[in-house]
């Protein structure tokens, strides 16, 4: 079922999280114990994350370096697969442009059509640690409107290969990300707006937002978005903090503020268990008003963490 057929049947809000998929060499079973402890609380949807490949430079005789790219969390369309045939739930994997030319991400696309998964939310992606601005591959995508813009090609039967006779026209469902506190390259929330209705227009069908502490920031983004004649979901994505350290590691890695109140009670805390503690109470009381507000899904960022999560949702659904 697709991801809007989700939330149009529903009738109240969902359920959904957002897996990390396993480090080159772990077990699928990683994935699995992330999940198995949330299946109680039925997830309409599983997001399956996608990072890009880094550059490490090896150290070879002579003071040589080698330089080599590496890719340290492989195989989202198989880890998509696995979960979508074992657990009977959809699945959402992630699709960037970084690090893909068009037609490895057309390549990738025909491989999940053919698995029969239909949702995906695109993006762009981040820089690779070394840069500092990002960079396509050649013949790649420099932005997520034109990824979305592909995969609509496609979705019309229209692929790379143009004398292609009798094609098949794709059934995806095109998520995009959307930032309450705006992107970091944005410069101001308003024009990061007008970019977001520009893939909206371009034929995606669904929003999910990066992890935000504060809802007065995701209620006027929703508002600024409705303002710009954005009417599809606007699906907030949010995480419990569970460490003292994460008042700093999660600003500085995400572009978001912490509200001074969240802030002055972790501070309190003299180890990790009561921060942890602070975290989950605040995200459950973070979870009622956004429910009151009538937000469609509730989309929580597992980072591994299942743990965190499962005391929320035992608390609010």
């Amino acid at each position: 079922m697709k991801v809007t057929e989700h939330i149009a049947r529903a009738g109240k809000t969902l359920f959904t999280i957002e897996i990390l998929p396993p480090v080159k060499g772990d077990s699928i079973e990683t994935i699995y114990s992330t999940i198995d402890p949330l299946l109680e609380f039925k997830p309409a949807f599983i997001d399956v994350t996608y990072h890009r490949e880094e550059i490490v430079f090896k150290e070879r005789p002579k003071g040589l370096l080698e330089k080599k790219v590496v890719r340290k969390r492989p195989g989202t369309v198989g880890i998509s697969a696995a979960i979508k045939f074992k657990y009977g739930v959809d699945v959402v994997p992630h699709i960037i442009c970084g690090g893909f030319t068009r037609e490895e991400t057309e390549n990738g696309l025909i491989d999940l059509d053919f698995l029969g998964i239909h949702n995906l939310l695109v993006m762009r992606g981040d820089n690779l640690r070394n840069e500092k601005y990002y960079h396509a591959e050649p013949d790649g995508h420099s932005f997520a409107i034109d990824l979305v813009k592909q995969i609509m090609e496609m979705n019309q039967g229209k692929y790379m290969e143009e004398d292609l006779l009798g094609s098949s026209p794709t059934n995806f469902t095109v998520g995009v990300a959307g930032y309450p506190e705006k992107h970091l390259e944005a410069p101001n929330l308003h024009t990061d707006i007008q970019f977001l209705k520009q893939k909206i227009d371009a034929g995606a069908e669904y929003i999910v937002t990066q992890m935000f502490f504060d809802n007065s920031k995701y209620f006027e983004f929703v508002k600024q978005c409705r303002a710009e004649g954005i009417q599809v979901p606007i699906i907030p994505g949010i995480k419990p903090l569970s460490t003292i350290n994460q008042m700093v590691t999660l600003p500085r890695t995400f572009n978001i503020d912490l509200p001074d109140s969240l802030v002055k009670e972790v501070q309190k805390c003299k180890n990790n268990e009561q921060a942890r503690i602070v975290g989950i109470e605040w995200c459950i009381e973070q979870s009622r008003e956004l429910i009151n507000f009538g937000v469609p899904v509730l989309h929580f960022f597992t980072m591994g963490r299942p743990d965190n999560i499962k005391k929320v949702a035992e608390a609010i659904f």
